[in-house]
């Protein structure tokens, strides 16, 4: 077997004649995709209020990213129980034990940090005494007593966070995009259009 051969191998290409997978169901695909949208809204409005680049409207962009936080919490308590009651798709026979695991790793990241970031941020924002108002609806108590230095503490691993959110998410739509242009397998279609 030749270097190329292997390499070959260890990407797993679909083959043709492998059986279609099944679609997710649309309940799924709403939590997912609404999900996906609040993560992809919050991650620049955190970063133009982190640098101060919010100008006149910078008490706004804290308000709406801490308003997103807020709501990414039950949501994404929703999906786990909804993926405890109705169990994910399982991955086409084919693909190598090491991708399997790799997207396991990548899911279950994405869960442990989408529920450790927006408590870490109501954390720092209990500490330092800014209010989480909810869309100017209604306002979070406060979780944790006032600390100024432990809120900026806080603050940077609430950042540090961030960072490993945007990597996974990269990772995730890349795994996604290379299912769907390599492999053209239906992987990224099942939570697409069903």
């Amino acid at each position: 077997m030749t270097a190329g051969n292997n390499i070959e191998g260890r990407l797993a290409y679909s083959t043709s004649d492998a059986p279609p997978s099944p679609a997710y169901t649309m309940t799924a695909r709403v939590l997912h995709w609404t999900t996906a949208f609040l993560v992809l809204s919050t991650i620049p409005l955190g970063i133009v209020a982190a640098n101060d680049w919010g100008g006149s409207i910078q008490d706004a962009i804290y308000d709406l990213h801490r308003s997103i936080g807020a709501t990414i919490i039950p949501l994404v308590f929703l999906r786990l129980i909804y993926r405890w009651t109705h169990p994910p798709l399982a991955l086409p026979a084919d693909i190598p034990q090491l991708q399997r695991f790799a997207a396991h790793a990548t899911h279950w990241g994405l869960y442990i940090l989408l529920i450790a970031q927006p408590f870490t941020g109501w954390v720092a924002a209990s500490a330092y005494r800014a209010s989480v108002t909810v869309f100017g609806w209604f306002e979070l108590p406060p979780i944790w007593p006032e600390n100024r230095a432990f809120s900026d503490q806080l603050l940077s691993v609430h950042r540090v966070m961030g960072l490993a959110i945007i990597c996974l998410v990269a990772a995730h739509t890349g795994a996604a995009l290379y299912h769907h242009l390599v492999r053209k397998d239906r992987i990224l279609l099942r939570m697409v259009t069903g």
